[in-house]
């Protein structure tokens, strides 16, 4: 193996976590706290380095958002789903094909 191997692949797309809760205005520690709760869920370099997108920022905005409303994690983790399962039901029903009137 050799050194540069070794290295995190930084992707010019992805934020270091450090950067994903600065840009949300969290602590690192929130941000970890969210990944246990199973809120968020970064991707991981092959040396196990959480990288963010910017799907992931969005998300992590949206739940500092609920936090500052007073939801609780509990609750945010059952919203967050619901929105999940609504989405595909959209996506479902667009995916199909549109009837035509014979009135």
């Amino acid at each position: 193996m050799t050194k540069n191997s070794a290295q995190p692949e930084v992707d010019a797309q992805t934020h270091s976590i450090a950067a994903a809760a600065q840009s949300v205005g969290v602590s690192v520690q929130t941000v970890r706290l969210y990944e246990l709760r199973g809120l968020i869920n970064p991707a991981r370099t092959s040396g196990g380095t959480r990288r963010y997108h910017a799907e992931d920022l969005v998300r992590l905005k949206q739940i500092s958002d609920l936090i500052e409303r007073g939801v609780n994690l509990a609750g945010i983790g059952i919203i967050l789903e619901l929105e999940a399962e609504n989405e595909g039901l959209r996506e479902e029903l667009a995916a199909r094909p549109q009837r035509v009137s014979t009135a």
